[in-house]
C-alpha cells in the first residue's frame, strides 16, 4: 500500500511521461517536501537514487506501480 505522498511522487513521474531508467530531478521546496516519500519509494525499490542531488529514476516495478496508481 502506498501513502498519499508516495502516490503524489509517482504522479509527478507520470506527468512527465517517465519510463524506467529515465532520470527526473526534484529541487528546492519540491525536493524538501517529497524527500520522505522519495526515500520510501527507494526502499521499496520503485525508484533508484541517481548520482545527482535530487535525481531519481523509475525501476520497472516502479513504472508498473506508477501506471496502476493513476
Amino acid at each position: 500500500m502506498l501513502s498519499d505522498r508516495e502516490k503524489s511522487v509517482l504522479r509527478t513521474f507520470r506527468k512527465f511521461y517517465m519510463e524506467p531508467g529515465e532520470m527526473l530531478c526534484f529541487n528546492g521546496i519540491d525536493l524538501d517536501t517529497k524527500t520522505p516519500a522519495l526515500n520510501s519509494l527507494v526502499a521499496k525499490r520503485f525508484l533508484i537514487r541517481e548520482r545527482f542531488n535530487g535525481a531519481f529514476s523509475l525501476t520497472t516495478t516502479g513504472y508498473a506501480q506508477m501506471r496502476r496508481s493513476g
